[in-house]
């Protein structure tokens, strides 16, 4: 594998049973590479994730980088309001260092002193946070590890309109800083179009792969969604 790769999937094909979720799906990510991976309900993109996280059955071939740390956020984690778990709790299962725990939240916009941390979110149930402080705290538990690459399924699922641009700002300021690799869904073109570096069109085979302004093409969009999909100029 090149030195500047960091995943490299070749053929990748996965059924359950007689249902062909997907076929012959070959990419590769780059160190500090927004991948955004686009499609409709029920193409397979949640399940390409567990797929090359060797969660799930599959032929063909997934090759990570040796040494690579992964991230991962899965797609609408619910937790039940009354679910015993502090979000001081959760980030125990990772690390016992306090000055790491607020480290990583502080990277994520949830700021404060070591007191103000522990009241006002370490104490809190996890089921009782917002959904965009919800996800920050999801997002800091995924970096607190410092990964090499971050997996996120639909960023800003359960979160209103108005907090979506600030999510991804956050995740484009994280790949900055730390030099990630990242690797998000998105329903949002727009967003691809904004963030990311190269695209996958996914509904059962991959339909395109490469730069969002080359590749988003009417020709590709309708073959995605099927119909007469519209399609908007972007500048960048």
């Amino acid at each position: 594998m090149d030195s500047d790769k960091i995943l490299e999937v070749g053929n990748l094909s996965v059924s359950f049973g007689d249902f062909n979720v997907f076929h012959d799906i070959s990419f590769e990510v780059k160190k500090g590479e927004a991948v955004a991976i686009v499609g409709p309900n029920g193409s397979g993109k949640s399940v390409l994730f567990r797929a090359i996280l060797d969660f799930i059955p599959y032929s063909g071939n997934v090759k990570w980088a040796k040494n690579i740390k992964i991230g991962y956020v899965p797609q609408k984690l619910f937790v039940d309001a009354h679910f015993p778990i502090s979000v001081g709790d959760f980030f125990g299962f990772k690390t016992k260092s306090k000055q790491t725990i607020n480290e990583a939240l502080n990277s994520v916009g949830i700021t404060g002193d070591e007191e103000h941390l522990h009241r006002h979110v370490l104490s809190k149930k996890l089921g009782a946070l917002s959904g965009g402080q919800f996800q920050r705290v999801m997002i800091a538990w995924a970096i607190i590890n410092k990964p090499d690459i971050l997996l996120f399924d639909e960023p800003t699922s359960g979160i209103d309109v108005g907090g979506e641009e600030t999510i991804y700002n956050l995740l484009h300021k994280l790949q900055t800083q730390n030099k990630l690799a990242l690797v998000l869904i998105s329903h949002d073109l727009n967003i691809v179009y904004h963030y990311a570096d190269k695209v996958m069109c996914l509904n059962k085979e991959m339909i395109c792969f490469g730069e969002p302004h080359t590749v988003l093409d009417p020709a590709s969009l309708s073959k995605l969604y099927g119909g007469e999909a519209k399609f908007y100029s972007h500048e960048h």
